[in-house]
C-alpha cells in the first residue's frame, strides 16, 4: 500500500511541476482505458506454446504541453498482463500491475501524435491458473519480480470534444521471474480510448 501511495504522490507531483511550466490552455487531465494483448517474450520460451492473453487497463493521466507540438504525459493505470499456454489444461499466468508511464508526445498535426517514454510497473499480485475437470484452479506465486521497468511507444489521435484514441506497445525490459536466469519479459499491445477534461 505504501508503494501505491508513493507512486500516486509522484504522479501528482510530476503533473503539478510540469503544469507550472506549460501552455495551460491545451493542458489537462483525463481518464483512459481499453483492451490489452500481452505475452511473454524472450529467448527462453521457444520450447513453450505461449500465446497472447487478453486483459485490460484503465487509469488516469495528465497531459501538459511544453509548446505547440510537444507534451509530457504522466499516468497511473491498473493493468492486467501475463500469458496463455495452449496445453491440455489451458494454463495461464495472470499478472496485475500498477503502471506508471511518463510519455513524451509529438503532435504531427492537431490530431495525430506519436509518443514514447519509460514506464515503471509495480506488481500488485500474480497467480497461475489452469482448467481441469470443468473447474478453474489458481495458486498465487511469489516468483514474479515486484518491479517491471520498460518502454512504451505508440500512436495517438485526438478527436473533438476531448476524446482520444491510441495504440501502443509495452516493451518490458526487466525479467518476469526474480532469482532466475530465465530470459522472459512482459510484452504486449494496448488499444485505448480516453477523454480529457
Amino acid at each position: 500500500m505504501k508503494k501505491i501511495v508513493l507512486l500516486f504522490s509522484l504522479l501528482v507531483s510530476s503533473m503539478a511541476i510540469v503544469q507550472a511550466q506549460n501552455d495551460t490552455s491545451k493542458s489537462g487531465f483525463g481518464i483512459r482505458g481499453g483492451a490489452s494483448l500481452f505475452n511473454w517474450s524472450g529467448s527462453d520460451i521457444s520450447s513453450n506454446d505461449y500465446t497472447n492473453r487478453v486483459g485490460f487497463h484503465a487509469g488516469i493521466y495528465g497531459n501538459s504541453f511544453l509548446g505547440d507540438r510537444f507534451s509530457i504525459e504522466p499516468g497511473l493505470y491498473y493493468s492486467v498482463k501475463g500469458t496463455q499456454n495452449d496445453d491440455m489444461v489451458n494454463s495461464r499466468a495472470v499478472l496485475n500491475y500498477l503502471d506508471l508511464p511518463v510519455l513524451f508526445r509529438f503532435y504531427a498535426t492537431e490530431g495525430v501524435n506519436f509518443f514514447v517514454g519509460p514506464q515503471a510497473s509495480l506488481l500488485l499480485n500474480s497467480t497461475f491458473e489452469a482448467d481441469a475437470l470443468g473447474n478453474t484452479y489458481g495458486w498465487e506465486t511469489e516468483s514474479i519480480n515486484d518491479l517491471d521497468a520498460g518502454l512504451v511507444i505508440g500512436l495517438g489521435y485526438n478527436l473533438p470534444v476531448g476524446l482520444n484514441l491510441q495504440a501502443s506497445y509495452d516493451l518490458g525490459l526487466t525479467p518476469v521471474f526474480k532469482d532466475s536466469d530465465a530470459d522472459v519479459y512482459n510484452r504486449g499491445f494496448k488499444l485505448s480510448a480516453g477523454i480529457s477534461f
